[in-house]
C-alpha cells in the first residue's frame, strides 16, 4: 500500500494499492520534490470518471510504468471532488496550453507546484496522434535533467500569465431586460430544434439554461423559453440519458440525440434535474414532467443516500459485465437475448419494440440503451408496467456499479433544495424528511462553530478539506428552500451564517467572488471563474442565495452583494449565455423583485394555512421568497407585523418595496404571483 492508504476519498483509494508510490496533496510531496529534485506528476480525477478507469489499469497499475516513475517523479493523486481549487488552477492551465481540458488530468510540475508541461488521456502505447505515457515520461525526464533552465522558464511564464487573469469586474450592475433578451437570442442561435439541447455532441443535460428559461417565460411570456425549456427536458427524458428504469440520470450523452450516455450518475446533475423537472411541471402540468422529477428524487433517496442521512456524489460508469470484466454500462444495455432471457419471447418483442432495443444494437457489441417512444400510449399500459417491473427486478441482480459515498457539501445542497420543492410540490413528506435529514447531517457534521464549512464527509467523520464558494452558495440554497417548504426559520439562520461567511472570506473590496477564502491554502494562483460547469458557479449560486436571503431578511447588504455578484452575468450573458445559466436565473429574480410572501395562520398545520403555503410554493415567480408561520410568529423577518384577515389566514405579497393588500383566497394569491 502507497501513502494514500490513509485518506478518505474512495478515488484515492482506488489508488492505494497501485505500484506507484503515490502522495496526496500537500507540502510534503513539494518538499520530497524539492529534496530529491525531481518534477512532480500531479493526476487529478475523480471515482465515476471511465478514462481514469482505464487510464489506472493501463499504466498506474504496470509495473515497469510505476517504477520509472517511483525512480524519477514525485507522484501525487488529488481527487477533483474533494479539492476543486486545485484542480481548477491547473485545468486552467491546461485548457490554456492545449486548447482543451478533461479527465484524467496530467499536469507536470517544480517543486514550487509551477507547471510546466501538460495533458489528459496518454495511452500505453502511441495512439491516433497521442505519444504513449511512457514517451512522455521519458520526454519530461530528458528535458528535466538536460534543459532545466528552459523548464524553469516556461513553468515561470505560465504562472505569469495565470497570475494576469483576474476578472475585470466593470460597473457591477446586475443584468437589465436588455441583458436578458439578448441571452435568449443567444440560446435560441445554439438551440438544436430538431433534437433538443444545445449545440452538437457530445451533449450536457443544460439545467442551469433551462431554469433560466423557464423563469424569463413566467416573468415575460416568451412562449420561445418554455418551448425550448419543455421540448429539452421531453427529449433528455426519452433517451438513453435517462434510466428508463430506475430513473435518473447519466452524466451527458455522447450523441447529439440523447441515446447513448456516458453512463456515470452524479450527484449535482440529478439533483439540478430533479428541480428542472419539478420546475416544469409547476409551469406546464406535464405529466412527464412531474413522473421524471418523482422518480429522479427516489433514485436519490434509494440509490444515494447514505447511512448518515447525506448523499453520495456518484456511481460508476463500469461494472462487471457478468464475466469478470469491468465494462461501461453494463448494468444499463439489454440485447434481445437478454430480454427474452427475462420476459419469454412475446413480451421481449413488446418490450424492444417499447425501448428501442434492436438486433444491430444502439451501443455497443449489439446491447441497445433503454429509451422510451413518443408513442408509448399505443402500448398496453399493464402489460408495459409488467415488463417494466420484471425487467428491473432482473437487472438489479446484476453487478451494480460502485459508488462513491462521499458526501459533499455543495452537492448536497443542491439536492436538499430539490427533494424540499419536489416533496412539498408532490405531497411527499419522505422526500422533505430526507432532505431535512440531509440538511441535519452538514450542520452536525460539515459545519463547525464558527460557521465555516467542511467540504466533504466520508462514513461519518468529516474530511480535512475546507469548503468553498460554491459549498457556502449551494448548502445555503439547500437551507433557503428548506425554511420556505417547512416553515422552520432555524434553516434560514444557518443560511446566513453561510452567506456571512461569502461576504467576509470570498468577496474582494470591489465585490469580485474567489472560489476560496481569503485564509485557504495558497496555490499558484487563486481560483476564480464565475462560469458554470457540470454545476453551478460559486460566484453565480452565490449571488442567487445572496438574493433570496436579502428577500427574506430585507438585508441591504446581502441584496447590495447579490447585485455586485451578477454584474459578471450583465457582461457574460448576452455573449456566452449557455455558460452562466444559473447567474441569468438569478438576474431573473432580480428584475422580479424578488416577491416576498409571507403566509400566516393560526398554525402552520392549519388546512387554510397549508392551501395559502401551496400556493405560494406553486408560485412561477422567479425566485419568490416565501415565509409560512402563525401569526406573531419570529421564525421568519417576513411573518413580523402579519396579522391574519378577519380571524382567517392570509398570504401577504411585496415587491420593490410595495405590497398588496392581504389575501385569504388561494386562487387571488396564485393570480398575483404567476405571470
Amino acid at each position: 500500500m502507497n501513502r494514500l492508504a490513509d485518506e478518505q476519498s474512495p478515488y484515492l483509494l482506488q489508488h492505494a494499492s497501485n505500484p506507484v508510490d503515490w502522495w496526496p496533496w500537500g507540502e510534503e510531496a513539494m518538499e520530497e520534490a524539492e529534496r530529491r529534485d525531481v518534477p512532480v506528476l500531479l493526476s487529478v480525477g475523480y471515482s465515476a470518471c471511465h478514462w481514469c478507469h482505464v487510464m489506472a489499469h493501463e499504466s498506474f497499475e504496470d509495473r515497469a510504468t510505476a517504477d520509472f516513475l517511483n525512480s524519477h517523479f514525485v507522484c501525487v493523486k488529488v481527487d477533483r471532488e474533494e479539492r476543486p481549487d486545485v484542480d481548477a488552477v491547473y485545468m486552467e492551465a491546461v485548457q490554456a496550453a492545449t486548447g482543451h481540458g478533461g479527465w484524467p488530468m496530467t499536469v507536470f510540475l517544480t517543486a514550487d507546484a509551477e507547471p510546466f508541461y501538460f495533458g489528459t488521456y496518454f495511452p500505453p502505447e502511441p495512439r491516433q496522434g497521442m505519444p504513449s505515457f511512457r514517451q512522455v515520461l521519458a520526454g519530461v525526464h530528458q528535458a528535466w535533467t538536460e534543459r532545466r533552465a528552459e523548464v524553469d522558464e516556461v513553468a515561470g511564464k505560465i504562472v505569469q500569465d495565470l497570475a494576469g487573469r483576474e476578472i475585470s469586474y466593470g460597473d457591477a450592475q446586475a443584468p437589465g431586460e436588455s441583458e436578458l433578451a439578448q441571452a435568449l437570442l443567444g440560446l435560441t442561435r445554439e438551440y438544436d430544434a430538431q433534437r433538443g439541447g444545445f449545440g452538437g455532441a457530445p451533449k450536457f443535460p443544460p439545467s442551469m439554461v433551462i431554469e433560466f428559461l423557464l423563469r424569463h417565460h413566467a416573468r415575460t411570456g416568451a412562449e420561445g423559453a418554455l418551448q425550448m425549456a419543455s421540448d429539452t427536458c421531453e427529449r433528455m427524458a426519452r433517451g438513453g440519458l435517462y434510466d428508463q428504469l430506475g430513473g435518473g440520470f447519466a452524466r451527458y450523452s455522447v450523441d447529439r440525440d440523447w441515446i447513448v450516455p456516458h453512463f456515470e450518475k452524479m450527484l449535482y446533475d440529478n439533483a439540478l434535474l430533479c428541480r428542472v423537472y419539478a420546475h416544469l411541471w409547476r409551469s406546464t402540468g406535464s405529466e412527464l414532467a412531474r413522473r421524471v422529477a418523482l422518480e429522479t428524487a427516489d433514485f436519490l433517496v434509494r440509490d444515494l443516500r447514505t447511512a448518515e442521512g447525506g448523499f453520495a456524489s456518484a456511481l460508476d460508469a463500469d461494472s462487471d459485465d457478468g464475466t469478470g470484466r469491468h465494462v461501461e454500462g453494463a448494468y444499463y444495455v439489454w440485447t434481445p437475448e437478454q430480454l427474452t432471457e427475462v420476459l419469454g419471447a412475446e413480451d421481449a418483442e413488446l418490450a424492444a419494440q417499447y425501448f428501442g432495443v434492436t438486433e444491430e444494437g444502439t451501443f455497443e457489441h449489439g446491447a441497445s440503451v433503454l429509451q422510451l417512444p413518443q408513442h408509448e400510449g399505443v402500448f398496453d399500459a399493464e402489460k408495459i408496467r409488467s415488463v417494466h417491473e420484471r425487467l428491473r427486478a432482473a437487472r438489479a441482480a446484476r453487478p451494480a456499479p460502485g459508488r462513491d459515498d462521499k458526501v459533499v457539501a455543495a452537492w448536497n445542497g443542491l439536492a436538499i433544495a430539490a427533494l424540499a420543492e419536489t416533496g412539498a410540490y408532490f405531497d411527499r413528506p419522505d422526500l422533505v424528511e430526507a432532505a431535512v435529514l440531509a440538511a441535519d447531517l452538514l450542520v452536525r457534521l460539515h459545519l463547525d462553530d464558527q460557521g465555516r464549512l467542511t467540504r466533504t464527509s466520508k462514513d461519518g467523520r468529516a474530511g480535512d478539506n475546507a469548503g468553498v464558494l460554491e459549498d457556502y452558495a449551494d448548502v445555503a440554497e439547500g437551507f433557503l428552500a428548506l425554511a420556505s417548504v417547512t416553515g422552520e426559520g432555524v434553516w434560514l439562520d444557518f443560511a446566513g451564517l453561510l452567506l456571512d461567511h461569502v461576504l467576509t472570506r470570498f468577496a474582494d473590496d470591489e465585490g469580485s467572488l474567489y472560489d476560496t477564502a481569503a485564509d485557504a491554502e495558497r496555490l499558484i494562483r487563486r481560483p476564480q471563474d464565475p462560469t458554470d460547469n457540470a454545476a453551478p458557479s460559486g460566484w453565480t449560486a452565490a449571488a442567487a442565495a445572496l438574493l433570496t436571503y436579502a428577500a427574506h431578511t430585507g438585508s441591504a447588504p446581502h441584496r447590495a452583494a447579490a447585485e455586485q455578484a451578477l454584474g459578471v452575468v450583465k457582461a457574460l450573458g448576452p455573449r456566452v449565455p449557455r455558460f452562466v445559466g444559473w447567474g441569468l436565473a438569478a438576474a431573473e429574480a432580480f428584475l422580479d423583485g424578488p416577491r416576498e410572501v409571507a403566509v400566516v395562520g393560526p398554525a402552520p398545520a392549519d388546512e387554510a394555512t397549508r392551501a395559502l403555503h401551496r400556493t405560494a410554493l406553486l408560485a412561477t415567480a422567479p425566485g419568490a421568497a416565501v415565509a409560512v408561520g402563525s401569526a406573531g410568529s419570529d421564525e421568519f423577518p417576513l411573518l413580523a407585523d402579519r396579522p391574519l384577515v378577519g380571524g382567517a389566514p392570509a398570504a401577504y405579497v411585496c415587491r420593490d418595496f410595495t405590497c398588496d393588500a392581504p389575501t385569504t383566497d388561494p386562487e387571488r394569491l396564485r393570480a398575483a404571483l404567476n405571470g
